[in-house]
């Protein structure tokens, strides 16, 4: 059996990273666990309390508040106590419509002004070209939108109890195989594969 160097040590997981992941997930998870103990008002005045205390992980953990969590926020607390107020679960089940739909109007509206604002929030992992940073843009506005007349379906036509797990256990997964299925995309795009390329053709 090999022996282990001694001056090697098991890789750790990055604790930003999962401060991130408890951070994206934990409002949903405290949504439906408050949902299923009591009912859709208690499971909106728990996820607004969850949404306060991710952006104030946000910031004493990673450092910052990203937009796209600002803007969460501010949806969940302004869509949450209309819903709570009017008492009206109309209104915090058409908050991820909204959401979505800005998300994608804020994407389209910047490759209009010729800026890719995924760029601005993923170019540090992704090296990719002009023309693939606007198609995976495009790409993702047009997701979104999915993503918001799929909700409106679901909640307009379907139980609560549906939508609320449709929410929690619908999205995520769809949007993390949407993700995958970019992986074509990402890969003919990069910026590496393409200077690889044009080294190859001018040989």
């Amino acid at each position: 059996m090999a022996e282990q160097n001694p001056t090697e040590t098991p890789a750790k997981a990055d604790p930003r990273q999962i401060w991130k992941i408890v951070i994206d997930l934990g409002p949903l998870l405290v949504f439906f666990g408050a949902y299923v103990l009591g009912d859709i008002y208690w499971a909106t005045g728990m996820l607004m309390a969850a949404m306060l205390l991710s952006v104030v992980a946000a910031r004493l953990v990673l450092g910052h508040v990203s937009p796209a969590l600002i803007a969460t926020t501010l949806l969940v607390e302004g869509f949450g106590a209309m819903t709570l107020w009017l008492h009206d679960p109309s209104f915090i089940k058409m908050k991820p419509t909204i959401i979505n739909l800005i998300f994608a109007v804020v994407l389209l509206g910047g490759l209009a002004m010729g800026k890719s604002f995924l760029k601005l929030l993923l170019g540090e992992a992704l090296h990719l070209t002009d023309q693939g940073w606007r198609l995976l843009t495009m790409r993702w506005a047009f997701f979104f939108v999915g993503l918001a007349v799929l909700n409106e379906v679901v909640w307009r036509n379907l139980s609560e109890a549906t939508w609320a797990s449709f929410k929690v256990f619908g999205i995520l997964p769809l949007t993390m195989v949407f993700f995958a299925c970019q992986w074509g995309l990402i890969r003919r795009h990069s910026l590496q594969v393409v200077e690889e390329s044009d080294k190859s053709a001018n040989q």
